[in-house]
């Protein structure tokens, strides 16, 4: 069983390359939750994520035979830059599959740290199917995300200074995908601290873990869909998952609505990039999706920044739209002179500021003598937002809000 002096022991290894990441008080989000947010940035890790200290521990217990062997793993994108950077400084040749669809900033990435990458699968499931053949025809060694106990302690060194950064600490929050990074935090800081809590949070399209707590078995999903791809695996650990019902006291999950509300308030409020697996932490303590007290001290652990930039504007849109920041809809206009004059007028005088406007007067869905409509306005809030869509409704308009 993984122990709290196996994490100290990881520690020289992580060091090597891992730097120690800040922790930091968040007044805004303490004062929009009531509790003391501290936020522990992994995001400003070397590799961008959390994923090298693991790797850096593994890559160190190699055997001379096993480094000249080469090493080869599966990831969709984190674990891969770490792999590749901790093989590359040790002089160890790698190969990293990664799924298809990864997003195209991970993957530069990981061959600019040195690996061999190779694309293959939907997901991070198939990819792994293929490397572990890659496994068998190379004779390489596979250097597992999560299922390794030294992954688990190098990632465990997160919580090591979460505990000398905040000793005050009552929660500590943490994402979870197949669940070694959680296994060496939990065991880490109740090593290190007493009654100290761990919340483990995934999200909502790949919560495998969630419904193997309740089920008291590990269930493998049929797929994910999130936009938190760095958390996104079919099954927990068959490894993790006991620490998990031992050392963990709550799995909870978020939606991608959430997740995409939390990023976006880290870039406004906290002017701090993170990954779709980065928000779930700060998502579950906004969405208190478990209970705290008033005051209670809680530290999210933002796991990673590595997003891909359109992905993050898509994303920052679905959170503004959650916030009420962002109000898209379409309406139909008859076709004469200063109808939509007549509408920029409503929206003016309600104090809403247009984006963009499209308008169609050839579409078969609509009237020879009509056209359509579609505008994109800045609100300043729901109400706001429903206040808008009211008052275009009350001068006549039927209104379709698209987002």
């Amino acid at each position: 069983m993984l122990s709290y002096d196996d994490v100290v022991a990881a520690r020289e290894h992580v060091e090597q390359v891992a730097v120690r990441t800040p922790l930091n008080r968040s007044f805004s989000f303490s004062e929009l939750t009531g509790a003391d947010v501290h936020l522990k940035l992994e995001n400003t890790q070397r590799t961008g994520a959390f994923k090298i200290r693991g790797a850096m521990n593994r890559i160190a217990a190699l055997t001379d035979d096993e480094r000249e062997r080469g090493v080869v793993t599966a990831s969709a994108g984190n674990h891969a830059q770490g792999v590749a950077l901790a093989a590359t400084r040790a002089g160890v040749d790698s190969t990293i599959v990664m799924p298809k669809y990864a997003p195209v900033s991970k993957v530069e990435a990981t061959r600019r740290y040195g690996g061999n990458v190779v694309l293959d699968g939907i997901d991070y499931d198939e990819a792994q199917t293929r490397a572990h053949e890659i496994e068998r025809e190379e004779d390489r060694v596979y250097v597992h995300a999560f299922e390794d106990e030294r992954v688990m302690a190098g990632q465990g060194t997160i919580g090591l200074e979460i505990a000398e950064q905040c000793p005050e600490v009552d929660t500590v929050v943490v994402p979870i995908g197949g669940g070694g990074l959680i296994s060496g935090v939990a065991t880490a800081v109740k090593g290190a601290l007493d009654d100290v809590r761990v919340v483990g949070v995934q999200a909502a399209g790949a919560d495998s873990a969630a419904r193997s707590v309740a089920a008291g078995e590990r269930v493998e999903l049929g797929g994910v869909d999130t936009v938190a791809d760095g958390i996104a695996v079919r099954e927990v650990g068959e490894h993790t998952f006991p620490y998990i019902r031992e050392r963990v006291d709550r799995v909870v999950t978020v939606d991608d609505e959430a997740i995409a509300e939390a990023l976006t308030l880290l870039l406004e409020r906290s002017k701090t990039v993170v990954e779709g697996a980065g928000a779930v932490a700060l998502a579950a303590v906004l969405e208190e999706t478990f209970e705290y007290e008033d005051g209670e001290t809680i530290v999210p652990a933002l796991c990673g920044g590595n997003i891909d930039m359109n992905t993050l504007i898509t994303v920052i849109l679905r959170g503004l739209v959650r916030m009420g920041r962002y109000l898209k809809v379409s309406l139909e206009l008859k076709d004469r002179p200063g109808e939509l004059e007549r509408v920029a007028g409503i929206i003016a005088r309600e104090d809403a500021n247009v984006y963009a406007l499209s308008h169609d007067r050839t579409s078969r869905d609509i009237a020879v003598d009509a056209a359509d409509l579609e505008i994109e306005l800045e609100t300043h809030g729901d109400e706001h937002a429903a206040r808008v869509v009211a008052a275009l409704e009350e001068a006549g308009y039927d209104v379709e809000v698209e987002a």
